[in-house]
């Protein structure tokens, strides 16, 4: 597990706090630099990129916190700044042993361009003009190999942009066609309400802030004078953005952990410093700080560090469990982003305002572009994002987990499967998991089908070609309804998982044969069955499967289902901060449901009405 350093004492109020959070977070990285600068040797694991490129990663991702803080101040630290310098002096010299290479098409080493291109922009003086004529001409030459190299279709594209929006600033030739040619793409990928799509068909996630918005933002700030229309639509989209945006937060500055690249933590709330950065306000200039400081305060008060202070793999603690293929150990620093609002003047209104509290929110925000609803506890500071799931998928590590489980929570995090065999290793948390009884179990992957209508979700999805489950989701706090209907040719076992409960010597668990409930010094968790289920569990997950917490149980249904039709309908219940045991019952207070004849009507609390049939 990781220490909690100095750095938690940070109290993260004022523009110079943030400076000694930058100078905190990179004094344990100035050993880890190779001898001639241009890499971050830093240990743990591989990925899946060579070591060479993986270390430039992290020598780059640095600089997303350095140049807005040598743009915007005199507090750099000189140690790091001319380390720096001359890694990039080596690093873009072919002659040296250093030298970071000629990057091939989609290669790693174009996203880490987009840093550079970024100091370039905004921190010339301190980040370019102390370079040789020699070393300019190399920085130059080796940044301009993306502008005949190919990008992923999607957030991609705006590390191109970046880089050349950097030559222009500073009048060194730059790729004007294929710069107007990526920003026209980019516009075909927004969705709706400030979304856009990772891509044709992607998904919805925190790329959205931290690369759609972000760099927009970005752009807007640089090129408003140049490209007017473009700008004012990259800052009319950011502004519509945030209202659904600050929804994902709570009000200790918790996100909801959600989708791909979590590992990059503080990033999800870079955004808000983007907003400062390019003088978008879409709430008071009070609430942005508040939701941007309270985001920075809680991670770094989190165990996410190693003795000697580096940021490490994991979400809320150390955790290679549920990393993707391309997360280094440098990959982390992408967390730097969030250090944008460096760049501002000390007296930058900004850095003056008062913090204040969360935007006036609705307990259900019911956002279309990324499926999903939105419901807030207000008494336990509890989130909760309901999803209808995606009619696509991708192969990136643990993909149905970070996209398709039906609930994920601020609080209670979310699950990802340790191994393949039973209920154990899997950790299926808000999930059903299906299995033709070889103890191999299938979830929700993608969908044919997907609606929201209020506080309703429904999804149709096909584990097997001859299995068809169609879900509806009725969403709330501390209490939500699963309906399930099941059409299969062929016998199964059914298992179907509540919110994971960190585990601690207070445990209490009730039993009866259709429902099982937990209760911690953390909160409770329960599940109950209303329709369809035969037995009630509390499992064991194995440890390090939960992002947010090393050791679980799930409150667990299961049933055996022969080749048929079947409805399974049953009421999960999730609250941090709860100390009295759980009525199984409680969920009667905010759904209706009704077996009538055949079929079966259940009412939300938003008054919406399903039917199912039997």
């Amino acid at each position: 597990m990781g220490v909690k350093l100095p750095i938690a004492d940070n109290p993260l109020c004022s523009k110079a706090d943030l400076e000694r959070a930058f100078r905190q977070l990179t004094k344990p990285l100035l050993p880890y630099y190779s001898a001639g600068g241009a890499r971050l040797e830093l240990p743990g694991s591989g990925a899946g990129q060579s070591p060479d490129i993986s270390q430039m990663e992290g020598f780059s991702r640095i600089i997303w916190g350095l140049a807005p803080l040598a743009a915007g101040s005199g507090h750099v630290d000189e140690d790091l700044l001319q380390l720096v310098l001359r890694g990039i002096t080596n690093g873009t010299n072919p002659g040296h042993k250093e030298y970071w290479g000629i990057p091939a098409d989609y290669d790693q080493r174009l996203v880490e361009m987009a840093s550079l291109g970024l100091a370039l922009a905004i921190a010339p003086h301190r980040m370019w003009e102390p370079l040789s004529a020699e070393a300019k001409q190399h920085f130059y030459d080796w940044l301009n190999q993306i502008n005949s190299l190919k990008v992923h279709d999607c957030n991609w594209l705006f590390f191109h942009v970046l880089v050349n929006v950097g030559f222009y600033k500073l009048g060194l030739p730059y790729a004007k066609e294929q710069l107007e040619a990526n920003l026209d793409r980019l516009e075909q990928f927004y969705l709706e309400d400030g979304w856009y799509e990772d891509g044709t068909n992607g998904h919805s996630d925190y790329y959205v802030p931290l690369a759609f918005h972000y760099c927009g933002l970005i752009y807007a700030a640089l090129m408003k004078e140049e490209d007017p229309k473009r700008s004012a639509r990259f800052e009319e989209r950011a502004a519509l953005f945030a209202g659904q945006f600050a929804n994902w937060f709570t009000e200790d500055g918790r996100a909801v952990p959600y989708g791909r690249s979590l590992t990059y933590r503080f990033a999800q709330g870079a955004v808000w410093g983007a907003y400062a950065f390019a003088g978008v306000q879409p709430f008071e200039l009070g609430v942005i700080k508040g939701l941007y400081m309270r985001h920075l305060r809680w991670w770094l008060r989190q165990p996410i560090f190693s003795p000697d202070g580096l940021l490490t793999v994991g979400y809320r603690y150390p955790n290679l469990i549920m990393a993707e293929n391309y997360n280094a150990p440098g990959s982390v620093y992408w967390a730097f982003k969030a250090f944008l609002p460096l760049a501002l003047p000390d007296d930058h209104p900004f850095w003056l305002a008062e913090e204040l509290p969360l935007p006036e929110l609705t307990d259900v925000s019911v956002q279309h572009a990324p499926h999903v609803v939105i419901c807030r506890d207000n008494n336990r500071d509890h989130v909760a994002a309901f999803n209808a799931g995606h009619r696509s998928t991708n192969d990136h590590t643990h993909s149905s987990a970070k996209y398709e489980k039906f609930v994920y929570s601020a609080s209670f995090g979310f699950s990802v499967p340790r191994a393949e065999w039973g209920l154990s290793q899997g950790a299926y948390d808000s999930m059903l998991a299906l299995s033709e009884g070889d103890n191999l179990y299938r979830v929700r992957r993608n969908n044919e089908a997907t609606n929201l209508d209020g506080d309703v979700l429904t999804s149709i999805w096909k584990p097997w070609r001859d299995v068809t489950v169609t879900t509806h989701l009725i969403a709330g706090l501390p209490w939500h309804v699963r309906i399930h209907r099941i059409e299969t040719a062929r016998a199964l076992d059914a298992a179907e998982g509540g919110f994971a409960l960190p585990l601690d010597a207070s445990l209490s668990v009730s039993e009866t044969t259709g429902s099982v409930c937990g209760l911690t010094g953390f909160g409770g968790s329960g599940i109950t069955s209303l329709i369809g289920y035969e037995r009630a569990e509390w499992i064991s997950v194995q440890a390090n499967t939960n992002l947010m917490h090393e050791r679980t149980a799930i409150p667990t249904l299961q049933t055996k289902l022969q080749p048929g039709l079947h409805l399974l309908i049953i009421a999960v219940y999730g609250e941090p901060g709860a100390q009295e045991p759980v009525n199984p019952d409680g969920w009667r207070q905010r759904v209706q449901v009704y077996l009538e004849g055949n079929r079966v009507r259940a009412v939300s609390p938003l008054g919406k009405e399903i039917i199912v049939a039997v």
